[in-house]
């Protein structure tokens, strides 16, 4: 499968502060990719190397089949970027905006131009200074989705919105996603839940884990145990199995590597007959906060 992003041991340091270690990544084309993580872990810092805005310290990136840091010009003819602190000429009104902004795309689609407006109710006669931050965004990724690019960067797009601003966004990105690969980070788990077809976890500047979310929802669980007297653990437990307590006569843990058949045999080599088994599905939060309690990597 060709690839819309991909890094190789992707290093980033400021002085003396590693933001990037050693990432490796791979955005399958045509994919709605999130990169999620706590502050500080370094996914501004990958997207500025992706769109060149400063080098890497070592390794590589590619950016649609081209080295990242190579690009210019033409070459953003097909990349949309918008992200969270976008400069946007304040002076000029919303008309004048796409006005100035439609020389630069050979591919600009005046057509759809006029339906990102309505679809965002952008106020064309009102300048940018004057327009809340939920309709700046607006703003900035109709004139990303204006031109039809191969690929569309966003960097924590959904920062400090209110939750219909944020709907409205995400539903102009998936009625275009068939046409373009799209990589965002965002805090928004609960939105890139909804949104994503993949997802990637970045910590400390290392990526723990990247698949599927259909993949990632399928192999965690959270399992409880009960008993008919306070159970005894065992001193070795499988390797999957994380968060581990006890209390009374309930046992619970978390799998990550769920498949019903091979965890009930587990649990009865380990325990015997136990009174009640049972297996519940997790959030994208509930995993990821299991995954920074650990500090393991379970890709």
């Amino acid at each position: 499968m060709n690839s819309g992003i991909r890094t190789e041991y992707l290093k980033k340091k400021f002085h003396r502060v590693e933001a990037l270690r050693g990432l490796n990544l791979d955005v399958p084309t045509g994919a709605i990719y999130a990169l999620v993580g706590p502050n500080g872990a370094g996914k501004t810092t990958a997207i500025k190397i992706l769109m060149n805005i400063f080098p890497a310290t070592s390794g590589r990136a590619e950016v649609l089949g081209t080295d990242s840091n190579k690009l210019a010009g033409r070459a953003f003819t097909s990349i949309g970027y918008v992200s969270e602190n976008q400069h946007l000429p304040d002076w000029m009104r919303v008309d004048g905006f796409f006005a100035y902004m439609r020389p630069f795309y050979p591919s600009w689609d005046r057509d759809l131009e006029n339906e990102l407006v309505k679809q965002f109710q952008l106020p064309l006669d009102r300048k940018l200074a004057r327009l809340s931050r939920g309709m700046r965004m607006k703003a900035a990724l109709a004139s990303s989705l204006a031109y039809r690019p191969k690929l569309i960067v966003l960097d924590e797009p959904f920062g400090g919105l209110d939750p219909l601003v944020r709907d409205e966004l995400i539903e102009g990105l998936v009625e275009r996603a068939s046409e373009t690969t799209i990589f965002v980070s965002s805090h928004d788990l609960a939105e890139i839940e909804n949104l994503a077809s993949h997802i990637g976890y970045l910590e400390g500047g290392c990526l723990r884990l990247s698949e599927e979310m259909t993949t990632l929802s399928e192999r965690f669980r959270e399992v409880e145990l009960t008993f008919d007297r306070p159970p005894i653990s065992p001193e070795t437990l499988p390797g999957t199995w994380m968060q581990v307590n006890t209390s009374a006569t309930v046992l619970r843990f978390i799998e990550t590597r769920f498949n019903e058949e091979r965890t009930v045999a587990e649990i009865r080599r380990l325990f015997g007959d136990v009174r009640n088994v049972t297996f519940t599905p997790m959030s994208l939060r509930s995993i990821f906060l299991a995954l920074a309690k650990a500090g393991r990597d379970w890709a």
